[in-house]
């Protein structure tokens, strides 16, 4: 299977090289760009824009860390991106005790109209999330690194646990985001 990396020639790992990576997709856009093969046949004008879509959605992947993170993991057997995701239901009780607890403080910031409040809940998770997607970008360097085959299951388990971390902050940051922008509009 074609991977985003291979795309790019890349070597699958978390750290990529943004600005390589940025001047790679100009020039790959260059040669790959439909209006190339504008007078070619069906068949070859297909197969570019099918070659300049795989490069637009690899390049989104790869040059966001996020994005990259969960492409990772998905290539490691877990996606999360699907609503049905047996690692979104495999998340640690206690984290989703806190999660709901959270929502409702959030809930009651919000319906006070308590913008500082909300702020400063916001601020929280917004470290809260960056350790981690953090712990999951340390994970995955040691996954793609090449460690121990019997330790791969475990590793994936712990980045697939942050990982869903860092969705279910999101979820908060944006619910904090749209009630930032609601209020001083």
């Amino acid at each position: 299977m074609r991977t985003h990396f291979d795309v790019f020639g890349l070597p699958r790992a978390y750290d990529v090289d943004v600005p390589a990576l940025e001047k790679q997709y100009r020039e790959l856009s260059l040669q790959l760009h439909p209006d190339r093969v504008a007078q070619a046949d069906a068949r070859e004008r297909l197969k570019a824009l099918e070659g300049t879509t795989a490069l637009n959605e690899a390049f989104k992947t790869l040059k966001d860390p996020v994005r990259r993170a969960f492409y990772l993991l998905k290539l490691h057997g877990v996606d999360l991106d699907r609503e049905d995701a047996g690692a979104q239901k495999d998340m640690p009780l206690e984290f989703l005790e806190e999660v709901m607890e959270l929502r409702e403080a959030l809930d009651g910031a919000m319906e006070k109209k308590d913008l500082a409040r909300v702020q400063a809940m916001g601020s929280q998770v917004r470290g809260r999330s960056k350790a981690a997607l953090d712990e999951a970008a340390g994970v995955l360097r040691a996954l793609e690194g090449g460690g121990p085959a019997e330790e791969a299951p475990a590793q994936v388990r712990k980045a697939s646990h942050a990982l869903g971390r860092v969705r279910y902050f999101t979820r908060f940051l944006e619910q904090v985001d749209a009630f930032e922008e609601e209020s001083l509009s």
